[in-house]
């Protein structure tokens, strides 16, 4: 008699693989758009603020989103200028048209993936999921937060 085999317990390897392969399919989408994935998480960061946002204030969003310098995060805020996705007024920025329309169809083009890979799982254990690994994050920043 065989048995079906079991799925491992949350480990750090197991969010890693998740985390990458997933992370893998975005770039794939992204890079028909020849935007990295900084790029685009600090994109995001810019149009979700909804308005104008401090250039500091943005720096810090992608430094805690990416655990990446500020200096790092000062240079794909620089790309984002420099490709006309962003504008730079003093210390605010700003989306630009082309910015949010390069937001829209890569958020566009992401969907129809992103509803193939959690089809079928319940609810329930994505709510879960989701506990979990807010809480994971949550103590990993505490311990970076330690380190610094």
């Amino acid at each position: 008699m065989t048995t079906a085999p079991t799925s491992p317990a949350l480990n750090p390897r197991v969010i890693a693989l998740a985390h990458y392969a997933a992370r893998a399919v975005l770039e794939n989408v992204l890079a028909r758009h020849g935007v990295t994935f900084q790029q685009s998480v600090t994109l995001r960061l810019a149009v979700v603020a909804d308005g104008p946002v401090d250039r500091e204030h943005l720096v810090g969003e992608v430094v805690d989103a990416l655990k990446i310098d500020k200096a790092d995060a000062h240079t794909v805020v620089d790309e984002l200028v420099e490709g006309g996705l962003l504008t730079a007024e003093s210390a605010l920025l700003t989306v630009t048209d082309a910015g949010r329309e390069l937001y829209r169809a890569t958020s566009a083009e992401t969907a129809p993936y992103s509803a193939r890979i959690y089809a079928g799982i319940p609810d329930g254990d994505l709510a879960v999921a989701g506990r979990v690994l807010s809480l994971i994050t949550e103590r990993a920043n505490a311990e970076l937060a330690a380190m610094a």
